[in-house]
C-alpha cells in the first residue's frame, strides 16, 4: 500500500503546506472491512477541530478530481493532529524533541525493561540520552539507537 501513499502524498503535500500545515504521518490500512486513509496534519500551535474538518475538505476534492482514482476501492478520509504521544519518526522530529519527555521502546529488553522514559537531552548518530527520574533522583541514562524500535513523545505524570 506505500504506492498509493506515495501517489496520495504527492498528490496532496503542496496544498497542505501551502495551507500551513505539515504532513505528520499519512497511512492507507484495512481495518476490518473498511479501508482508512489517515492523515496526520501538524501546524505550529497545533491544530483544532475545525482546522481537521477544513483540510478533510480540501483534502477531498484533490482526491476527488483525480481519474483514473488513485485509490480504486472505497475508503475513508480521516484527517487529525498526530496527538500528545506522537511517534517521532525522523531524524528531524527526534531533534525537535529535545527536551520533551519521550519514551523509546527497545527491540530486545535492557536491564530487564522494554522500555524508558525520560527526557531527551542529547542524541548523536550512534546514541539517545534521556534525564530519567529512579524513585527521587535524576539519572543521566545513554541508549545505542541500534537497540531502540520505537520513540514518541510521552507524558510525564
Amino acid at each position: 500500500m506505500s504506492k498509493i501513499v506515495d501517489i496520495v502524498t504527492d498528490l496532496t503535500q503542496d496544498m497542505i503546506q501551502s495551507e500551513g500545515f505539515e504532513l505528520f504521518d499519512l497511512e492507507f490500512v484495512k481495518e476490518g472491512k473498511n479501508w482508512f486513509l489517515r492523515f496526520a496534519l501538524d501546524k505550529p500551535g497545533g491544530i483544532d477541530l475545525e482546522d481537521c474538518a477544513y483540510m478533510s475538505e480540501k483534502i477531498s476534492a484533490i482526491m476527488d478530481a483525480q481519474e483514473p482514482d488513485p485509490i480504486p476501492q472505497a475508503y475513508f478520509l480521516e484527517v487529525s493532529s498526530p496527538g500528545a504521544e506522537r511517534a517521532l519518526k525522523t531524524e528531524e522530529d527526534l531533534v525537535a524533541a529535545i527536551g520533551k519527555y519521550i519514551h523509546l521502546s527497545f527491540y530486545k529488553a535492557i536491564d530487564g525493561e522494554k522500555f524508558i522514559e525520560g527526557t531527551l537531552k542529547e542524541l548523536d548518530e550512534e546514541n539517545i540520552t534521556l534525564e530519567v527520574k529512579i524513585k527521587t533522583r535524576r539519572k543521566m541514562v545513554t541508549i545505542n539507537r541500534k537497540d531502540v524500535a520505537k520513540a514518541r513523545l510521552a507524558i510525564e505524570f
